[in-house]
């Protein structure tokens, strides 16, 4: 843990110590409130998950005993459509897996798409590169300890911009403050 905290020093040491130029101060004048706290809780997953950047760059959450699939998708289902946030799709990967290999059984993994479609455009009139992050997904995954949910930290995707528009900011901490119901209480089994 020691060696994390001087590691971390040094690197903001050598991170201002190469500021200077480039545009480097100016991105960071842009940037909004809390991308600081945001960065090392994504530095601080990556750096304990030793370079996983997938670990960084999500949230997740383990599913509590007993709830099964079919509570989580009922959950994710009630909170998006009390929420307003459309389904748009639903990737059965271990349905897929299952039937091109009857022989083994394969783990529970399945992909939900939603999209709140105003958002979604105002996103990429705004950043059109954001259009690669679409639509909003959340896995359920299937490990050796029972059932996970994830979805991309939409934190990192809030905070670790540009300063967004009044409405634009609004718009999407809806949606990620949505999407952080649908994990929670697809965890929980709640409908």
């Amino acid at each position: 843990m020691k060696f994390i905290n001087i590691f971390k020093v040094l690197f903001v040491i050598l991170a201002l110590s190469e500021l200077t130029g480039c545009g480097t101060i100016h991105a960071m004048r842009n940037l909004e409130e809390g991308s600081g706290s945001t960065f090392m809780d994504m530095w601080d997953k990556w750096v304990k998950s030793e370079g996983d950047i997938a670990v960084a760059t999500t949230w997740a959450v383990k599913v509590k005993p007993g709830v099964t699939t079919e509570d989580i998708e009922n959950a994710l289902n009630t909170v998006s459509a009390d929420m307003n946030i459309k389904a748009v799709g639903v990737l059965p990967l271990s349905d897929e897996l299952q039937a091109r290999h009857p022989e083994r059984k394969e783990k529970y993994l399945r992909v939900y798409s939603y999209c709140s479609p105003e958002t979604a455009r105002m996103m990429v009139d705004f950043s059109p590169a954001m259009a690669a992050f679409l639509p909003c997904r959340i896995v359920v995954a299937e490990k050796e300890d029972g059932l996970w949910l994830y979805t991309l930290n939409m934190d990192m995707m809030i905070k670790m911009g540009k300063k967004m528009p009044p409405e634009l900011k609004v718009a999407t901490m809806k949606v990620r403050d949505t999407i952080w119901a649908m994990m929670d209480k697809g965890s929980k089994g709640e409908f």
